[in-house]
């Protein structure tokens, strides 16, 4: 399904010596001497023309002779030169005009225009080679304007740094934006595509330094099976995803996982761990080595409006690429799960209720499968802190890489609403309602994976309702209906009654909301809890207790 490159061997690669470039020799000519003053009314003579300091057959001497044979991939000399002695061109060998003033490489022999050409980074190992192409060394280039074309320039250059190989996927396009001598070649379908160098925006600059770090993982068990999508997290292949996508949603915890990376490399993967409270999954790629690290961003620092960028395997569609903004923070979902672990004593009674719209129904969220998978029947919920976002995210994309406007991950993808509020009866795909896992908390939960096999989530000891449906309740929140003796709430000052109004400076306003800030500290993490007791305000700090693993 992919075309990958490989490493061109060492005689191939291009050099910068002045004969192999076929460049002119410096000419060396005379200064005429200063004029000397005549006085008034002597006639004057024209000045001679200037001596040559050597005759035109040391000149010819010097001149360096043409290669005999340059290695294939090797610029041919620059058009409009003339040959040395009568010389003609060595047949065979592709002649490549110099390039343009603005800086774009010629198109290869026998091309018209640079049409297809991908950015990503060029795949190593043997599988099968493509043809290359080899850019003369460009002179001084117009300086570029600075504006927002100088953030896209930034990113592509972070792109062809972190993606390795020659520049952004080795294509001549994106060695052009900068020039160089390095040779490019030319990559598969897997990449992103750029047929007009001269227009590309943000987006696809961002496309290009991501998609890399973004792998397809398909998993079975028996007759079962499905897709979804992970972010590369080290370069010796661990792979961040979610519970959901490597366990069938609960149906197996020893599924067959099968990964493809961005260049289309297939690798076997064994499973490290997972987190089904925050539906987070640690893999690692078997002799994986030199793959792309995704950067992390802070997602504490984002705000309603900012763009995002999504990148997974939609339907099994590898590297695709959707674009949105962040529609909303702090918001909380309550999802069916088979993987659902026991909430130990924080239940919350009322449900999702009036925040999803399905007053006494069930929840409009679910987690967005990929291809061949299907949500099991199941009564278990996890409730989870997201982002919310309008870029599309679609059955596939669950484990895929949500990224900013600089190409750093601020969140996993990991479910989407439907419009009728059941995954057989709805609208299945993308209607603008997805949401991810904040990077702040995938983070923190797939470190603890890596070192330990499991994360801790906190626990505060209360059973929580929504306020908004006790009787003759005035506000919204999470209403304690009874504290766990011994616990956080409790050695916190919290009493039934309570009802709880922030947690951490985060609003709160119903009991899913309160359970999912809890989830998301590790346990033995310090909170401030904000609450009205009587109308008055009131804040508690609580030191959460740890919450049961199974």
């Amino acid at each position: 399904m992919s075309d990958t490159t490989d490493d061109r061997p060492e005689d191939n690669r291009p050099t910068s010596d002045a004969a192999a470039q076929g460049a002119v020799p410096a000419s060396h000519e005379t200064t005429p001497a200063a004029a000397t003053p005549v006085a008034p009314g002597e006639e004057t003579t024209p000045a001679a023309p200037p001596v040559p300091t050597r005759s035109p057959a040391d000149a010819a001497a010097a001149w360096p002779p043409p290669a005999q044979g340059p290695a294939a991939g090797q610029p041919a000399q620059a058009s409009g030169a003339s040959q040395p002695g009568g010389a003609t061109p060595h047949y065979g060998t592709p002649q490549h005009p110099a390039p343009p003033a603005h800086g774009y490489a010629s198109a290869p022999s026998g091309a018209t225009t640079p049409t297809g050409q991908a950015f990503g980074p060029a795949a190593t190992g043997a599988y099968g080679t493509h043809p290359t192409l080899t850019l003369p060394e460009t002179g001084a280039t117009k300086p570029r304007k600075k504006g927002s074309g100088s953030k896209i320039a930034a990113l592509l250059i972070a792109a062809a740094l972190v993606g390795g190989g020659a520049g952004l996927g080795g294509t001549y396009a994106g060695l052009a934006l900068w020039g160089g001598s390095d040779g490019a070649t030319a990559s598969g379908p897997t990449a992103i595509t750029v047929n007009d160098p001269g227009k590309v925006n943000a987006t696809s600059a961002v496309a290009a330094k991501v998609v890399p770090s973004v792998v397809t993982i398909s998993a079975s068990a028996g007759s079962s099976g499905g897709t979804g999508s992970g972010v590369i997290l080290s370069a010796d292949g661990y792979v961040l995803t979610n519970t959901h996508v490597v366990t069938l949603d609960g149906q197996t915890g020893d599924a067959t996982l099968s990964v493809t990376s961005a260049d289309g490399r297939v690798y076997k993967a064994k499973l490290v761990g997972t987190d089904p409270t925050y539906d987070l999954a640690v893999i690692k790629l078997e002799n994986a080595s030199g793959l792309t690290p995704v950067e992390w961003g802070d997602s504490s620092k984002l705000n309603v409006g900012d763009a995002t960028i999504a990148i997974g395997a939609p339907l099994g569609l590898p590297n695709t690429v959707t674009t949105g903004i962040v529609s909303a923070l702090n918001r909380s979902i309550e999802v069916a799960s088979s993987a659902a672990p026991s909430d130990g004593s924080d239940s919350s009674q009322g449900g999702q209720g009036s925040q999803g719209g399905q007053q006494g129904g069930e929840s409009p969220f679910f987690f967005d499968f990929g291809q061949g998978q299907q949500g099991s029947q199941t009564t278990q919920t996890i409730k989870i802190a997201v982002i919310q976002t309008d870029a599309a995210i679609n059955p596939g994309n669950s484990g895929g890489a949500l990224v900013d406007d600089e190409g750093k991950l601020i969140g996993i993808n990991v479910a989407i609403a439907s419009a009728g509020g059941s995954s057989s009866s709805g609208q299945s795909g993308n209607i603008g309602v997805g949401f991810s896992i904040p990077s702040d908390i995938a983070q923190r939960v797939s470190q603890e994976i890596i070192e330990n096999g499991s994360a801790s989530h906190g626990l505060l000891g209360a059973s929580v309702q929504d306020a908004a449906s006790v009787q003759g309740s005035t506000t919204t929140g999470a209403y304690v209906a009874d504290v766990t003796a011994g616990g956080a709430a409790q050695a916190g000052g919290l009493q039934k009654g309570d009802v709880i109004t922030e947690f951490n400076g985060i609003p709160v306003t119903s009991s899913v909301d309160l359970t999912a800030q809890v989830r998301a500290l590790a346990a033995g993490s310090q909170a401030k809890v904000t609450y009205l007791r009587n109308g008055k305000q009131s804040t508690a700090e609580v030191t959460l207790g740890s919450m049961p693993t199974s």
